[in-house]
């Protein structure tokens, strides 16, 4: 049924399960191996359950599983069905869990022991009429015949909703229809150029769909992403050791982990060749920790986000140390992200905090501005997110729509500046809404934060406006240097009213690599 099929991810991976059926597909945590072939007998036969239980073409089924051949098992039987995958992450809390369902709506849901046992204290999960673990059974001769009548999924089918960090108000739910996945597949392997003799450890869990689209065999990560502080790079760096793993995609917490520890260990690791990292920013003295612990690997930073992966990226070699607060040009100098994507296309514009409902590509265009200005990054391509699920008011702010093109709000901001090769290339100022405007003067807290990075003993700082006053915060990798650090800090070229010390610095729970300026704030 699968030769007229129109390409997504599941039939991708059926074509590679068919023509490499020994290859292997994915390796897990505790080392057990499985074939495509044996993976795709797998898939079929828990497409054939789902069934046999009630789950249907079009229905939203909850997956709470951790990254293992069970998760990737359940998600591509799903799409085989044509239900749709809602993904929430490991380390979602209670509030943000009731919030998640009442978006989604769910007919079922399948979870771990753990996620189910904590799903009867949730009043919303409690609605879900089905609920199943993350085993099956093969299903009689009569039932598995039905299975040759499943319809077929088209590119504007939903294949999951994955929900953003939610950090800045109610989470939105990202609608990635089969055609999108395709399109942003077809985006990252123009930056991945897999290889036959390819293996990857994916600690990102969409890549490991492209991974099985593509046929690379995935090792998964021993670590638990709801816990980041408890990565042992150790078990990480021997895994790749052991299933000699020559492509690493991680956040810049884990490549950092990695690093430091190669580094402090004198290890070398000469199977990796190729490292991507993304999710977060990674300032130039944390790309050249990455290149001296991985001398020979090529190390690429992909500049994105939940709507848009990848909009720019660049070399962590081309990342170069900087005084980021010296103007230039009536500007400060924000931190490089690399020449735009093939896959994208990218504009500057005004920033505003309203929606922006112009009607037409000149209307567009007399918001845009020149190379060298800041204003807000807004991005268009194919594998640009197009749409919220139930959510009309994500869509009005997030989204420009002229002509059929969608243009996706990033809230990031920046400058672009004409590269070498005549492309543009982006520069990050950070969020908009976190721009400090005070006596006329624009500060950027992106840009402090890149300087930060350079003091030594900082490991990492920001400036917010908190009750009409400047404040520096900032962590210390030794808490003896702070009179040293704080008269560094005083004589930056801004307002600082106070410096606030603090023994961790909040994080985003999903990279645990960028400030949470909201929970900051309120710590002030």
């Amino acid at each position: 049924m699968l030769e007229n099929a129109p390409f997504n991810i599941v039939d991708l991976f059926y074509e590679q399960a068919r023509a490499n059926p020994a290859k292997t597909a994915l390796i897990d945590k505790d080392n057990h191996v499985i074939s495509f072939g044996e993976l795709e007998q797998q898939i079929t036969e828990t497409a054939q359950y789902f069934w046999h239980k009630g789950i249907r073409q079009g229905d939203r089924v909850l997956v709470f599983v951790p990254m293992s051949i069970d998760l990737y098992r359940t998600v591509l039987a799903l799409f085989r069905i044509g239900a749709t995958s809602v993904f929430l992450d490991e380390w979602v809390s209670m509030a943000r869990l009731e919030v998640c369902c009442q978006v989604a709506q769910c007919k079922a849901f399948i979870g771990i022991w753990k996620a189910r046992l904590i799903g009867y204290f949730s009043k919303e999960l409690r609605k879900i009429p089905i609920w199943l673990g993350t085993g099956y059974r093969k299903v009689g001769k009569q039932a598995s015949g039905q299975y040759d009548n499943f319809q077929l999924t088209h590119e504007n089918d939903i294949a999951l909703l994955t929900f953003t960090t939610g950090t800045t108000g109610t989470p939105k739910a990202a609608k990635r229809t089969h055609g999108f996945l395709k399109a942003q597949l077809e985006a990252l392997v123009g930056k991945l150029e897999p290889r036959f003799d390819d293996v990857d450890m994916p600690v990102l869990p969409i890549v490991l769909l492209i991974n099985l689209a593509t046929g690379t065999p995935s090792v998964i990560a021993n670590f638990k992403a709801s816990k980041p502080n408890s990565l042992k790079p150790a078990r990480l760096l021997a895994q790749i050791e052991q299933h000699q793993v020559n492509r690493i995609i991680a956040s810049p917490f884990v490549i950092k982990a990695l690093a430091q520890y190669a580094l402090d260990k004198q290890l070398a690791c000469p199977t990796l060749r190729k490292i991507f990292t993304g999710g977060a920013p990674v300032f130039p003295t944390e790309a050249q920790l990455y290149t001296k612990a991985f001398p020979t690997a090529r190390i690429e930073i992909v500049y994105g986000s939940t709507e848009a992966e990848p909009i720019s990226g660049c070399l962590a070699q081309d990342c170069h140390v900087d005084n980021p607060l010296q103007k230039e040009e009536n500007t400060y100098k924000g931190l490089y992200v690399g020449e735009v994507a093939s896959s994208a296309t990218v504009k500057i514009i005004k920033i505003t905090d309203s929606p922006i409902a112009v009607q037409s590509e000149a209307e567009l265009e007399a918001m845009e501005l020149p190379a060298g200005e800041v204003g807000e990054i807004i991005v268009a391509g194919k594998h640009v997110l197009r749409e919220y699920f139930n959510n009309e008011e994500a869509l009005l702010r997030n989204k420009i729509f002229i002509d059929g093109v969608c243009w996706h709000r990033t809230g990031d901001s920046g400058f672009w500046v004409e590269g070498w090769k005549g492309g543009r290339e982006l520069y990050l100022m950070g969020r908009c809404n976190a721009i400090i405007r005070q006596g006329g003067k624009a500060f950027f807290p992106f840009v402090f934060e890149h300087y930060f990075q350079q003091i030594q003993g900082v490991v990492m700082g920001t400036i917010l406006e908190a009750k009409g006053e400047i404040a520096a915060c900032v962590e210390l990798a030794y808490p003896a240097e702070k009179g040293t650090i704080e008269t560094q800090i005083l004589a930056l070229p801004a307002p600082i009213d106070k410096i606030h010390f603090l023994a961790k610095m909040p994080r985003d729970l999903r990279h645990n690599s960028r400030i949470d300026y909201q929970a900051l704030s309120k710590l002030l």
